[in-house]
């Protein structure tokens, strides 16, 4: 397994412990932050922005998203609708945001990632099946060219519903720092496959500078 484990009561506290500390770690004088979605992921921004609504200068921060589900932004399975309601929202600033829009397709945000430069922190999940940001098992994005830092994306299997565009490994190995936050009995099995480096998990193909899992007792198992 790579990276740093943490094992928590609640991912949602630490998780926000985390970004402060990043944000106020930053080597440049902007922030540049991709977010992610799904329950765990609300209630990490829903926290986020309680606790550092003036812990963080919201308008050193650039604001990306890791993947999004082709929907319109305000349908709730948008990743986009989740970040702004869960975090953007309430703290009312930020120096800009960046949301996919699947119908541009994946050359605009590549471009966009790729003139970020480095991401500071990447926030990511954990599927039951392993997948991460959308990078789902047996799908076309995890043999994406190295070149390519974002593709779309679906699930061969079909349990993951709507097309998808999705940071690449490529894309994701740009930051400074990646956050997993796992949280559940669910997700039990596929962290395990984490730890034992499965080659067919994607989640446990993702590389970067540094990775933290925020990891609580359910799904760790303690």
């Amino acid at each position: 397994m790579i990276g740093e484990v943490v094992v928590v009561d609640d991912v949602a506290p630490e998780f926000a412990e985390r970004v402060v500390e990043a944000f106020h770690g930053r080597p440049g004088d902007g922030f540049s932050f991709a977010l992610s979605g799904g329950p765990t992921a609300r209630r990490c921004y829903e926290r986020l922005a309680a606790d550092a609504a003036d812990q963080i200068d919201w308008w050193q921060v650039d604001i990306y998203w890791g993947d999004e589900r082709c929907v319109p932004p305000d349908r709730p399975d948008s990743n986009e609708r989740l970040g702004r309601e869960a975090l953007l929202e309430r703290v009312g600033a930020a120096n800009a945001i960046y949301p996919m829009r699947c119908e541009e397709g994946p050359d605009p945000y590549q471009q966009r990632i790729a003139q970020a430069g480095r991401l500071d922190l990447v926030h990511l999940g954990l599927g039951p099946d392993c997948h991460t940001a959308s990078l789902f098992p047996n799908s076309p994005a995890l043999d994406a060219d190295p070149g390519r830092l974002v593709v779309m994306n679906e699930d061969p299997s079909g349990r993951n519903p709507y097309q998808r565009m999705t940071l690449t490994y490529s894309g994701i190995a740009r930051a400074r720092l990646v956050v997993f936050t796992v949280s559940g009995a669910e997700k039990r099995e596929a962290l395990e496959r984490v730890r034992r480096d499965d080659s067919d998990c994607p989640a446990a193909r993702v590389r970067a500078d540094r990775i933290l899992w925020i990891v609580d007792r359910d799904a760790a198992g303690a």
